[in-house]
């Protein structure tokens, strides 16, 4: 019964210091920071995808790139710090 009690008190603990960003849109952004690219591996990758970009910034274990797209629309592009994907892209105005 001790063995059980200290078991669901470990796991309540570590549920609770789970990061909130976990749950959230940016959850693909979770990396070592050894593993990830340079900011100018982003702005290139950003650039390849057809963003003009404006600032680079590091924020909640993403990177985000603000730029402009073809069309002239202002954007925040969440991007996963080792592999440059696209987590997600917010429009701004």
């Amino acid at each position: 019964m001790k063995k059980l009690i200290i078991l669901a008190a470990s796991t309540a603990m570590l549920a609770l210091s789970t990061p909130a960003m976990a749950s959230s849109d940016k959850a693909g952004c979770m990396a070592v920071k050894g593993e990830w690219m340079s900011e100018d591996a982003i702005k290139a990758k950003a650039t390849e995808l057809g963003y003009e970009v404006r600032r680079v910034k590091k924020e909640d274990g993403c990177y985000e790139v603000y730029g402009i797209t073809k069309d002239k629309s202002l954007v925040e592009i969440y991007m996963n710090p080792v592999t440059g994907e696209v987590v997600k892209i917010e429009k701004k105005s």
